[in-house]
């Protein structure tokens, strides 16, 4: 199994905090990477190193490394942009533009570049059948997407994602704002989605990292206390802070 990132001693500080604490984690190709934790234990901060959305935080400093097919993204000179190009961000709650559906997912594609009304057609039309919304919405491109529903709002923007051609998706609590419908859906979606990306999941929904990953890492006060194949975290987890976690103890 190929890594698609990794990360290696990696520590992240705000100011005086050390949120981060030597995280090494690998991230296997076209594989779903669950992120499970109590409240502030880092994930979702460690979620955001993998596209430097941390950048822009004041006060922050990175040390360790991060790679993407190799590639270290803190090198100096890598472009931020081209990285979340390929890198794609889902937040918790859906956050789609005040704009239409057929806008939301065209304006990745025309900020890189491409103007083609057939061509963004074509990339519209294959975002949303990929993230499962193509039949909900065809009839109504042109519509504001603030009309829809929490959970079409939620797989209409990981077709804005999509729709930039990116290799891995992060996703941070991606359900936690849905009904077990709409959450459902989301499920079936990150099945579909891993034949071709490699995802990673924030999630505080230990039956729904059970159900959708291959992998899972326990976060616990900054640090990773335990990374193993996803079943053998729910079956047979080797630190006692992961198995009190995962049968309710705290957390």
């Amino acid at each position: 199994m190929a890594n698609k990132m990794a990360t290696k001693n990696l520590k992240l500080f705000y100011k005086n905090f050390q949120a981060l604490k030597d995280v090494t984690l690998p991230v296997i190709e076209n594989k779903v990477t669950a992120l499970i934790g109590p409240s502030g234990c880092g994930k979702s901060t460690f979620l955001k190193t993998l596209n430097r959305m941390n950048d822009v935080i004041d006060g922050t400093k990175i040390e360790g490394e991060v790679f993407l097919d190799g590639i270290n993204i803190y090198e100096s000179g890598l472009d931020p942009v081209a990285l979340r190009k390929k890198v794609g961000m889902v937040f918790q709650r859906p956050n789609p533009f005040p704009m239409s559906i057929y806008d939301n997912i065209a304006y990745g594609p025309r900020i890189h570049g491409i103007k083609n009304r057939s061509a963004l057609d074509d990339i519209v039309e294959k975002g949303l059948r990929s993230a499962a919304l193509w039949d909900e919405v065809k009839d109504r491109l042109h519509k504001s997407a603030l009309g829809l529903s929490g959970g079409q709002q939620q797989r209409l923007v990981i077709a804005r994602v999509l729709a930039v051609d990116p290799e891995v998706i992060l996703m941070d609590e991606p359900a936690s704002a849905l009904d077990p419908i709409s959450t459902s859906k989301l499920e079936d979606l990150i099945h579909q989605l891993k034949t071709q990306y490699t995802i990673i999941i924030v999630t505080h929904n230990m039956q729904q990292a059970a159900r959708i990953s291959d992998y899972t890492g326990f976060f616990l006060n900054g640090q990773m206390l335990e990374y193993d194949l996803t079943n053998n975290i729910f079956t047979a987890p080797r630190k006692k802070q992961t198995e009190d976690y995962i049968t309710g103890r705290f957390g």
